[in-house]
């Protein structure tokens, strides 16, 4: 496009490059143009609005041009669905910790120099460490940001060269702890835009995603990306004092359901340190206090987590034997009822579809009265909207077994990487346990105390069994393997 004249002129090639669908095109032409003394000229066309050569036309060229641009994108979008549909990329974007192989782009390899720093991001994560303060750690280590690190590779990006070459950012932190493809897995449609005419980048729903497992090498396990999502789901706030509790997003009110609150002070010594339900408020809310102290309940977890990652790694055998226990047959049935409902829902969700459009032909064409036609479109939409609410809580709940399942993944992988649990560290807590229940204290014998309920990843509460429980677990199992 180009302007010159003492007037001014707009000269195109063409009017699809106007880039304005026909009703904006005639306003401009007939209407914004004249009343500001600019001449248009398209040369292809052989449109030009001070001799009116070609105008008369112009409306059909661009109702034209607007078929052909919806039509182009229909056929770049169904591309795009082909490709993904055959288990392939649709993205070209390699991420911050692969690079893409030089014959073939489909195959992304480990950077490793890279790969280090993204799973070190995860283990800070995994810590309870928030995506600013561990930005300020790698800024403080000097560790060059995915930009400057690109382009100091001699690679592309999409972003200019960063004023502080090592100063990350929080979001840059949080793009890398979202990004699922470090499981080594493809993500296919993470975005979408409007439409052809409104090129708005949106985030495609998660439900909408296509993943494709087992793409490249994984640089975190799936268990490790899962567990820190959920966990980044927790808001940690720090105390007056600075601190942030080892326990912070796990503390449950046995009775309510609320939070417990980490109530630190500079005033306060370490053993003063506690615990309170939300709820409490001081005891105007309808919730009593639940009051743990921090140290209390430290040795109480550390305890429970030495107990359980000893039995672990000396009975492991006999702990997936209890898990199987566990897992009642019926349950199991369960699983595939809802499954086989789910396949069944869908046949008929789609099913519907079709018989809406043959009635929706046979009132057109005059076989099915207006009121029936009504009446049953409307029976069909509310079981087919009955139909979509019960298969997406299947969905949902067939979801959360498949979660448990991965969760004890990460269970086991983490005990087994023990050897002597003598000290919390965010990470272990955060690895091996999903929720701890506060309950109200009770007296006993005079003593006041507070029943703690340990749920963790993947198995819910468990309790080691005693030696008389042990040995009748391990001649059961003897016997089945007999």
């Amino acid at each position: 496009m180009a302007e010159n004249g003492e007037i001014g002129t707009i000269v195109v090639k063409d009017l699809s490059r106007f880039g304005r669908n026909y009703l904006e095109v005639g306003q401009y032409l007939e209407i914004k143009y004249p009343t500001l003394g600019i001449r248009f000229i398209a040369i292809q066309d052989n449109v030009d609005s001070e001799s009116s050569t070609g105008t008369e036309l112009m409306p059909f060229s661009n109702i034209f041009n607007e078929w052909h641009a919806a039509s182009t994108s229909k056929k770049v979008r169904a591309v795009w669905a082909s490709k993904a549909a055959q288990g392939k990329r649709v993205g070209t974007t390699v991420p911050y910790g692969y690079i893409r192989d030089e014959k073939d782009k489909e195959i992304w390899h480990v950077d490793e120099p890279a790969a280090e720093v993204v799973r070190r991001i995860f283990s800070l994560s995994l810590a309870g460490i928030g995506p600013t303060k561990i930005a300020r750690i790698l800024e403080a280590d000097r560790i060059p940001t995915p930009t400057e690190y690109f382009l100091s590779m001699g690679r592309k990006a999409s972003n200019p060269p960063p004023a502080i070459p090592c100063g990350w950012s929080g979001d840059a932190v949080a793009d890398i702890l979202d990004n699922r493809h470090y499981t080594g897995c493809a993500v296919n449609f993470k975005t979408t835009t409007v439409s052809y005419k409104v090129h708005k980048v949106i985030p495609t729903q998660e439900d909408e995603l296509q993943i494709i497992p087992n793409k490249q090498e994984a640089i975190i396990p799936e268990e490790l990306w899962l567990r820190v999502h959920e966990l980044r789901q927790n808001k940690r706030r720090n105390s007056p004092t600075g601190r942030v509790s080892l326990f912070s997003g796990l503390l449950y009110c046995a009775d309510c359901g609320a939070k417990l609150y980490f109530c630190a002070s500079k005033r306060f010594t370490e053993k003063q340190e506690h615990y309170v339900c939300s709820n409490y408020k001081s005891g105007r809310g309808p919730c009593s206090a639940h009051y743990i102290r921090n140290v209390v309940l430290e040795r109480i977890v550390l305890e429970s987590i030495s107990r359980f990652v000893d039995f672990v790694r000396s009975y492991e055998t006999v702990f997936m034997y209890m898990m199987e226990q566990k897992r009642e047959q019926s349950r199991f049935v369960d699983l595939k009822r809802m499954e086989k409902a789910i396949v069944n829902n869908r046949k008929r969700i789609k099913e519907i579809d079709r018989l809406i459009e043959r009635i929706y032909e046979d009132n057109v064409n005059g076989k099915l009265s207006d009121e029936r036609f009504i009446t049953m479109s409307g029976n069909y939409e509310a079981e087919q909207h009955s139909l979509k609410a019960e298969t997406e809580a299947l969905e949902t709940e067939l979801a959360k077994e498949e979660k448990k399942k991965t969760d004890l993944r990460l269970l086991l992988k983490t005990v087994r990487e023990q050897t002597d649990v003598k000290q919390l560290t965010p990470e272990l807590v955060n690895t091996l346990i999903r929720r701890i229940e506060i309950h109200s204290p009770v007296k006993v014998n005079g003593h006041k105390t507070v029943a703690v309920d340990i749920y963790f990843t993947g198995i819910g509460l468990f309790t080691v069994p005693e030696a008389e429980e042990l040995r009748s677990l391990i001649s059961e199992l003897s016997e089945r393997s007999a």
